[in-house]
């Protein structure tokens, strides 16, 4: 069997669309989760951002927004009782925002309660969940800056 194929190798416009799209779907399925727990998209994704305790300003650096905002965000993490802020040890005016034992708890349900996005990756074979984390570890540093260049 010949090995024509019609397969038609997407621009990068069609790859960015695509890329959008599925994380606009995804962004949806984690904020209704979010909410079905009292919490905003923004809190709950502060929660994934503090897995090890992180300084508020790289917190705001891990959210993508001013570091006011996430005095706000951390406040209604706190009276929650879903993470804590504590001073640095080696300076004090310095707050470290900590994750709590419930925060984490609250964290896995809201992942274990995106149904739409395990039904995504329920679909997919080994061979596709393979490379698809492949393909997001190869294209999120470039994304993130964390990279000099393109990769060969």
């Amino acid at each position: 069997m010949g090995s024509t194929s019609t397969t038609t190798v997407p621009t990068n416009a069609e790859l960015m669309e695509a890329l959008a799209a599925v994380g606009a779907a995804y962004f949806q399925d984690f904020a209704a989760a979010a909410a079905r727990h009292g919490l905003s998209s923004s809190q709950a994704k502060a929660l994934g951002a503090v897995q090890e305790p992180v300084p508020m300003r790289a917190l705001a650096g891990r959210l993508g927004c001013d570091a006011s905002n996430v005095t706000g965000i951390v406040d209604r993490l706190e009276s929650l009782g879903l993470a804590n802020r504590e001073a640095a040890a080696g300076d004090r005016r310095v707050k470290i925002v900590v994750i709590t034992a419930e925060g984490r708890d609250i964290l896995s349900r809201i992942r274990s309660e995106m149904a739409r996005t395990h039904q995504a990756f329920e679909a997919m074979t080994d061979e596709q969940r393979v490379a698809l984390h492949s393909i997001c570890g190869q294209v999120l540093p470039v994304l993130a800056g964390r990279t000099g260049g393109a990769q060969q």
